[in-house]
């Protein structure tokens, strides 16, 4: 692993009536499976949320790549390298693998008057092959399985040039095997250098594919 990408300190959030983050610190390196765990209403999507500008801290501290981080929003986290892959997975089922990754930076010919649908093909093949993910860019994302629409969603977030990945409970809707895929997938990005937050209930999945855990139980 190297060297340390975010420096969340004693974060605090409240709702009416809930206190969701108490006095909360996270780190994570670069090339690091971090393990998010709790149990459901624990405090690890919030705090993620605070990370990628959803939810604002009332309280606390985030350093990114060593400097002061106050995201607006997931698109401006998601411009600095800060992506996040829902549990429910945010996707069109009419649209092709290709138009899934790339929607909103198509692939353009003749000065931006037409599609490129050859070219972004191309592109999306060469992502995925880099990603190692025997998948079809130009198949349409609804004949996907479940398991294999997340990791076209994987790489959408991948092809934003991203240092920080988190997967909120990316395993809940898949068989085994599409697990051991996605972890192949998670070891293999980490190697490459990317960090990642793995948020999960499952504490056999934790000994299988993080490298450290933090534990939250009632925001703390």
């Amino acid at each position: 692993m190297g060297r340390q990408v975010l420096s969340m300190q004693r974060i605090d959030k409240r709702f009416t009536g809930v206190h969701a983050l108490r006095q909360v610190d996270f780190d994570l390196d670069a090339g690091e499976i971090h393990a998010l765990v709790g149990e459901n209403g624990a405090g690890k999507s919030t705090l993620m949320k605070v990370l990628i500008g959803i939810t604002p801290r009332d309280s606390g501290e985030i350093h990114y790549l060593g400097r002061a981080f106050n995201p607006r929003d997931p698109k401006h986290a998601l411009e600095m390298g800060i992506g996040i892959i829902h549990q429910e997975l945010n996707m069109m089922d009419h649209l092709t693998v290709a138009e899934n990754i790339f929607i909103g930076r198509e692939s353009t010919r003749l000065g931006g008057v037409l599609l490129d649908k050859r070219g972004q093909n191309r592109r999306a093949a060469e992502l995925l092959a880099r990603l190692k993910m025997d998948i079809d860019p130009a198949e349409p994302l609804g004949r996907l399985t479940v398991g294999r629409q997340q990791m076209v969603e994987i790489a959408k977030a991948v092809s934003h040039s991203l240092r920080i990945l988190i997967l909120d409970e990316p395993t809940a809707a898949l068989t085994d095997t599409e697990i051991d895929e996605l972890f192949a997938i998670m070891r293999d990005l980490a190697a490459k250098g990317g960090g990642m937050v793995h948020i999960s209930h499952r504490l056999d999945e934790v000994h299988r594919i993080a490298h450290r855990g933090t534990v939250l139980r009632d925001g703390e």
